[in-house]
């Protein structure tokens, strides 16, 4: 719910007061308020590239500010755009969630908890199933296509090549950790699954220094006897 409030106040560019923000939140989590803005504003940053900042000395009331940047290093290169990183991150964190294929339900059920909704255009995001079957499906970031066996049709999506070759499992946990609010071993069956990826990488890797390494110890022989 504040996260919802949030967004309606910039995208109207509506002053954001404290108490205002304390009213949507209720009484009944009145001691918890400081943890559910935090967590907020945590997914604003990741998901919509929104920053939350003070808007005075004394907090009253708050700003928020879009960021421009990469949310993951030196990941998924090819989206330069803050937002739609966070949201290609969220949506591969679903589908890693979901045992690596993710059904449409499954994934706009998780997204519209963050605000996220089918056919809903806002601020940050025109039209948000438009911007993944367009964009990120044409770009190889994700998979899409129709389960088979089904009566009626079903579709699921899957990590594309392209994420796989510029993100890694662990990378992906550890962004739904802070969507979360938790860390990667909250998450023992996703981390323990990151892990062998990351060690399975690790070899691929070695195994490639060591085939190159014969062909230039070779080389350096050859030019040697010459």
């Amino acid at each position: 719910m504040l996260l919802h409030f949030l967004l309606d106040k910039y995208e109207k560019m509506e002053p954001i007061l404290r108490v205002d923000l304390q009213k949507v939140v209720r009484k009944k989590y009145k001691a918890q308020f400081p943890d559910i803005l935090k967590r907020a504003s945590t997914q604003l940053n990741l998901v919509y590239g929104l920053e939350m900042k003070k808007g005075g000395p004394k907090c009253h009331s708050y700003i928020l500010e879009s960021k421009v940047g990469p949310s993951t290093e030196n990941n998924l290169c090819g989206i330069k755009e803050f937002s739609k990183k966070g949201l290609l991150m969220t949506l591969l964190s679903v589908i890693f969630m979901k045992g690596n294929h993710a059904t449409e339900d499954e994934v706009w059920e998780f997204l519209n908890v963050l605000g996220i909704q089918a056919g809903k255009k806002n601020i940050i995001f025109v039209e948000p199933r438009n911007l993944i079957l367009t964009e990120l499906v044409e770009a190889n970031y994700l998979e899409y296509h129709q389960v088979p066996g089904n009566d009626s049709p079903c579709f699921e999506f899957l990590w594309g090549p392209r994420a796989h070759a510029e993100t890694t499992k662990m990378k992906v946990l550890e962004f739904l950790s802070q969507i979360t609010g938790t860390t990667p071993s909250a998450f023992p069956s996703l981390n323990e699954e990151a892990l062998r990826e990351k060690a399975e990488r690790a070899e691929k890797r070695a195994a490639a220094r060591a085939g190159r390494s014969p062909k230039t110890r070779a080389n350096v022989r050859f030019k040697m006897t010459d």
